[in-house]
């Protein structure tokens, strides 16, 4: 999966592909298992093999507020932490138990140094989780509930079944009760 993933973005010759996941080492996460905590530096990028995390932030009130899923083969981390080097100010949570194939910073910018392609690499990422943000933007003020929960379905099917009822209420911002309404009205 991890090959084809950067095979996609037609940059990087196979022996680069090859070279690069000399850098990676796998890591299993059980169920509830935490990537990063909120107020931990996040120092690496997880590529997931299997499993499925919720990104969310606890509110002044201690309710857990999910704003993001991640599913197999999208890479993961808590990127302002990342980039600033400042702690994390969200969690990032298996729901299932994982396995990622971690690469730590360092790591990362050793490649950026050593191959210009890699710096290309990171900006195509950067641009990608803004326009994700974006998109997410849109979707909270544009769409309804429905409308969102109808677009999870259609483009995580396979998944969409295994994320706890509570944390996809909050995603959608809803109550449990008005998720389970919108359930019964759309159809798998």
């Amino acid at each position: 999966m991890i090959q084809q993933f950067f095979q996609s973005f037609n940059l990087f010759s196979q022996n680069e592909i090859d070279n690069l996941l000399t850098f990676f080492e796998e890591r299993t996460l059980a169920k509830n298992d935490f990537f990063v905590k909120e107020g931990e530096k996040c120092k690496e990028i997880a590529f997931i093999q299997s499993g499925i995390f919720r990104s969310f932030y606890t509110s002044d009130e201690g309710k857990d507020n999910t704003y993001c899923f991640r599913f197999p083969n999208d890479l993961m981390a808590s990127y302002s932490s990342f980039i600033s080097d400042k702690p994390s100010i969200e969690n990032m949570q298996a729901i299932s138990d994982a396995t990622l194939l971690i690469i730590k910073k360092d790591k990362i910018q050793k490649l950026a140094s050593e191959n210009p392609k890699w710096n290309e690499f990171l900006r195509i990422i950067a641009e990608q989780e803004y326009l994700e943000l974006e998109k997410r933007f849109f979707q909270l003020q544009r769409d309804s509930a429905a409308q969102r929960y109808g677009f999870l379905i259609e483009n995580q099917p396979n998944y969409i079944q295994q994320i706890p009822l509570q944390h996809l209420a909050s995603y959608l911002g809803i109550t449990q009760r008005h998720l389970s309404r919108i359930r019964k009205e759309i159809s798998f």
